[in-house]
């Protein structure tokens, strides 16, 4: 079995795929154009940043699981990968700290125009009369958008500096506020409307693309405070601009629209060359530590669909098959049974859209739970079970 890891990963972490018996070809500089090509003998794809499209899935036959070494999987067409049967999973919570650390960091930065301070020194000047003056973050009232892995250790810091912290989720209620330790805006421009800093740390998905209008800008107070660790398509980058350009917020960002495939290129953004603005190159999770923590879970994934044949966080698989019935068959283990069984389920015309088959100790008999997607008749039912030295008992339960 082939392991593509198509960007960086440790050195040590690809031995370990090696140990489980995998060859391993790591190309990190290969581009996200070329990348079906390179992929098309491979049965599981790792990528940290890269574009996977549906032509990776059209053009790889043998590719079985796509692993995200990262936390979100916009970056993946997910929808192609659940169409070819393909799982796709990710690697939640893994870089939290990582990401929460320069949040915090763009946010005193901020307050402080810390990089402001670093250009005047470097570029001979003394200017302690200006860079005097700031407000402070005690006291002040932190908004938080979003609260998983990341939005809670933002939250975590930010309460450790004094701040009072503010929540909005679509899923955030009063008792998961409480327990938090926050408190919860009734939605997300109450929440700009009330804070002297936004971070933003929500996911990336068809309702939350541009969610941050530029209503919600327009809320927050001026001279507010805006950090986005998260994703540039969550904000009206047009809006953004604008309220930037016009002084109205400070901005600390580690995401743009429109950002460079490769590690290193040219690079100009309106965004980035406004004063007031504090941007970094997408560098929320790579520190030693996080990358460490991800490739670590990465190797977990694969570890276990090698072995297993199970993935864990995978992100498409169905929640609810359209599963109308349980047919439960106990049965001997032998072999033929469970083809007899699902043939005669076949010439029903009955589709079957989940199979577990549990083996008992001394590996005599076994139980099989079927999920067919309609209610089987009495003809069905008893056609398996006319089989008795196959069959032991026969059971259906409407789902």
């Amino acid at each position: 079995m082939k392991i593509l890891v198509a960007d960086s990963f440790p050195r040590e972490r690809l031995a370990d795929f090696e140990a489980l018996g995998l060859e391993v070809l790591h190309e990190p500089s290969v581009s996200a154009k070329d990348l079906p090509g390179k992929a098309r003998d491979a049965s599981v794809l790792v990528v940290r940043s890269k574009q996977v499209t549906a032509e990776v899935f059209e053009a790889a036959p043998a590719l079985s699981l796509v692993v995200r070494a990262g936390a979100g999987v916009n970056t993946i067409d997910v929808a192609a990968a659940s169409r070819r049967g393909v799982y796709v999973a990710n690697c939640p919570g893994q870089n939290s700290i990582a990401v929460a650390e320069l949040a915090i960091g763009l946010l005193v930065s901020l307050d402080r125009r810390i990089p402001d301070n670093v250009q005047q020194l470097r570029a001979g000047k003394w200017d302690k009369k200006t860079f005097s003056e700031a407000r402070g973050l005690f006291g002040r009232t932190l908004a938080i958008a979003g609260v998983g892995a990341i939005g809670r250790e933002v939250a975590h810091r930010a309460r450790a500096l004094g701040m009072r912290v503010t929540a909005w989720s679509r899923s955030l209620d009063d008792a998961r506020a409480h327990e938090l330790g926050v408190e919860r805006a009734r939605d997300l421009t109450a929440l700009a409307a009330g804070c002297d800093a936004l971070s933003l740390h929500l996911p990336l998905t068809k309702d939350t693309r541009g969610i941050v209008s530029r209503e919600v800008l327009a809320a927050m107070r001026p001279g507010a405070l805006f950090v986005n660790t998260a994703r540039a398509e969550l904000v009206d980058d047009a809006a953004l601009l604008e309220a930037a350009r016009a002084g109205r917020i400070r901005v600390g960002t580690d995401v743009f629209a429109a950002e460079p495939e490769k590690g290193q290129a040219d690079f100009q953004s309106p965004l980035a060359a406004l004063p007031g603005v504090y941007g970094t190159h997408h560098i929320g999770a790579s520190t030693d530590q996080a990358q460490d923590a991800i490739a670590r879970e990465t190797v977990r994934i694969v570890e276990s669909f090698v072995r297993a044949g199970r993935v864990p966080n995978c992100v498409n698989v169905a929640k609810k098959t359209p599963a109308r019935a349980r047919v439960v068959v106990r049965h001997y283990d032998k072999v033929g049974v469970l083809a007899n069984v699902l043939s005669a389920i076949r010439e029903a015309g009955i589709n079957v859209e989940e199979v577990t088959n549990t083996v008992f100790e001394q590996a005599a008999a076994a139980s099989c739970s079927i999920d067919l997607d309609e209610i089987p008749g009495k003809d069905l039912l008893d056609r398996i079970r006319s089989r008795p030295d196959e069959v032991l008992f026969v059971d259906c339960v409407p789902l």
